[in-house]
């Protein structure tokens, strides 16, 4: 893992793969492997928020500029930012694949529900 992580670290944050890297955990989450099903690796930052410091005095209890955290986790933002690249197709999935001390690396599970091979899976049905 350490020496593909060499080479993610160089590639884009969005990567369109042909296979998943975890096989047994994509088809747990419901990932076939046939026409219609891709598979997505993004790229996410790690850590905490920062709220811009204030300009104007007051005393550093409240400042606010410290401790805060996002609504959603870092796996949503993976998925709604590969969905928001690849509009035509459905997120099935989201499944944790890496991390180091600056990125978290997910893989994302697409459908699209318009394939003719896709098209009686049971995902579309429970839409």
């Amino acid at each position: 893992m350490r020496e593909r992580m060499i080479t993610w670290r160089k590639q884009p944050t969005v990567v369109k793969l042909e296979r998943p890297t975890k096989l047994a955990r994509a088809r747990a989450l419901g990932y076939k492997a046939k026409q219609g099903f891709v598979v997505v690796r993004t790229k996410i930052r790690k850590g905490g928020m920062r709220k811009i410091r204030p300009k104007s005095g007051r005393r550093p209890k409240h400042l606010g500029v410290t401790k805060y955290t996002t609504a959603q986790s870092l796996k949503q933002i993976a998925a709604q930012r590969v969905a928001k690249k690849f509009k035509n197709l459905k997120v099935i999935n989201t499944y944790y694949v890496w991390e180091d001390g600056r990125h978290k690396w997910y893989e994302v599970i697409l459908q699209d529900p318009d394939h003719p091979v896709t098209k009686s899976d049971s995902y579309r049905k429970a839409q």
